[in-house]
């Protein structure tokens, strides 16, 4: 794999997988497409085998003329974010824009010769499963609009890949956390309210969760670029493949940055049919690809905690 395409290249993942892929001595080219006037450029690591590309997500069947070369694999991890996770028409409306917005990049993969199409799929296509852990092989029952677009997403690529004859790797994201994580995030947000020393109130927080530290997703979809779906579509997860109760993700926050707060559980009442289920079953990711997560949740959270501090003196 010597030439790659990334999209959504200043996202969290999308810079973890840059940073892997420039470890790999074989690579050649990088083509980072970013959106025009961003503000987060500066995250692109700085390494002549990198070439930024400015385009906006609705002109991705212009990234061929851009490229003047073949490539190998199109990783797409773009996708436009409403402010919030209301579904009011306008919100949905927007998501839907994802659909053309894929299908120009498998188009556009395809047209600069790539052999594999990785798109960036989300945990939200499963919808609400109550008991065990999350197969890319179960049957999806989506059940908010984010869903519902990522699922037809990532079966749109798949039949267009096939008549480009091209593998599509659809990779579903948990929930997934580092350095350039939401403000908005509820890591972001206790880690930051744990400074000020203000109170944080949560639901019960007896959720199943599994976080996955970014650098090891981006090394995930390296790999499944580079050795997943050889020779037909595939659908991985990617998580950290071990879940707990939220609550006990939070204390651990809590004990890193500042271990004598007292934590307001359930002063915060759950929404209507809150999602209480979100353990991932990686078993083929790790089979197929020979990737192993390698930062557990306490670890990462001290990681952050010290960029934080140093961001501070």
């Amino acid at each position: 794999m010597k030439r790659m395409v990334i999209t959504g290249a200043t996202s969290m993942i999308g810079v973890a997988l840059i940073e892997e892929a420039i470890k790999d001595p074989q690579t050649e080219r990088i083509y980072a497409v970013l959106r025009e006037n961003t503000e987060k450029e500066n995250r692109i690591p700085s390494d002549g085998r990198i070439k930024k590309l400015y385009c906006n997500l609705d002109k991705y069947e212009k990234l061929p003329k851009l490229i003047n070369e073949k490539c190998d694999v199109f990783y797409h991890l773009a996708w436009p974010r409403t402010a919030t996770y209301e579904e009011s028409y306008d919100d949905i409306l927007l998501k839907c824009m994802n659909l053309q917005t894929i299908l120009n990049a498998v188009k556009a993969a395809s047209e600069l010769g790539c052999k594999k199409f990785v798109g960036a799929g989300s945990q939200s296509e499963y919808g609400i499963i109550n008991d065990g852990k999350m197969s890319p092989d179960i049957i999806c029952a989506p059940v908010r609009a984010d869903g519902i677009i990522h699922l037809a997403g990532g079966h749109l690529a798949g039949i267009l890949a096939q008549k480009y004859n091209m593998i599509c790797v659809w990779i579903r994201i948990f929930s997934v956390y580092g350095k350039y994580d939401r403000e908005n995030s509820m890591i972001s947000s206790t880690i930051r309210k744990l400074r000020k020393g203000e109170h944080c109130a949560f639901t019960l927080s007896e959720q199943k969760w599994d976080y996955l530290w970014a650098e090891d997703a981006g090394r995930a979809f390296y790999l499944a670029g580079k050795k997943g779906g050889i020779q037909e579509n595939v659908i991985y997860n990617v998580a950290f493949g071990q879940s707990r109760q939220l609550r006990e993700y939070i204390e651990i926050i809590r004990d890193v940055v500042a271990p004598e707060a007292e934590l307001g559980f359930g002063e915060i009442p759950y929404p209507q049919n809150p999602i209480m289920n979100l353990s991932a079953d990686i078993a083929s990711l790790k089979r197929d690809i020979g990737w192993e997560p390698l930062v557990d949740f306490r670890e990462g959270i001290e990681k952050i905690a010290f960029m934080e501090e140093r961001h501070c003196l």
